[in-house]
């Protein structure tokens, strides 16, 4: 899936996505399965860590002397019964604790892939790829005009099929850049983006 975004006349983002576009009852209501079961286990998560902490005060023996109801609240609550049986009944704590992080990289994995290219006339171009999960950064490169040599679509052989690709040709560097790296999206697509962005990237010639 292509949009594209003109924020100025000198500016345009074109950005795709292997999400899909269809906002159907079927794709609205996955969605929504999705939050919920993320939102659960992240509930479970935080009652397990309580239950953790809970031990470290018995071991301690601080409990007494603290006094909190709310860490009394969660360790009876259903969450915290529920992890309960589910960790601390049968399993270690290092192997309770291997759960909890995969459990959290999960909770936090970005369902789709996200990739633009931002053109600024006069300034340059910079192409932004989404992180895997919501708590990295996304990867982006700036690259200014001056260096720019060219913007161009080539075919190579994958295997038995062919790919194509946006690339920029940057001064001083041996491998071009490679725009929407991840998703390759299809030829027509590219040609719409490459079209587009050398249009608004350099000055129009007076007629």
């Amino acid at each position: 899936m292509l949009t594209t975004r003109r924020p100025t006349e000198t500016t345009v983002l074109y950005t795709v996505s292997t999400q899909s576009a269809n906002k159907t009852i079927i794709s609205r209501l996955g969605t929504t399965i999705s939050l919920s079961l993320r939102i659960l286990a992240g509930l479970l998560i935080f009652a397990s860590l309580v239950l953790e902490y809970n031990q470290v005060l018995k071991k301690q023996d601080e409990w007494k002397n603290t006094g909190n109801s709310l860490v009394s609240f969660i360790v009876h609550s259903p969450f915290g019964q529920v992890a309960k049986y589910l960790f601390f009944d049968s399993l270690s704590g290092p192997w309770r604790l291997a759960i909890y992080l995969i459990t959290f990289l999960l909770i936090f994995r970005r369902g789709h892939t996200e990739e633009s290219l931002l053109v600024i006339r006069g300034l340059g171009v910079q192409t932004t790829t989404s992180s895997p999960n919501y708590l990295w950064t996304n990867s982006t490169r700036f690259i200014p005009t001056s260096l720019i040599q060219d913007i161009f679509i080539y075919e190579a052989f994958k295997g038995f099929e062919v790919r194509y690709y946006l690339s920029i040709v940057v001064e001083g560097e041996e491998d071009v850049v490679v725009v929407f790296p991840s998703i390759l999206p299809r030829r027509e697509l590219l040609e719409q983006v490459w079209r587009g962005a050398r249009a608004c990237l350099y000055e129009p010639k007076p007629g």
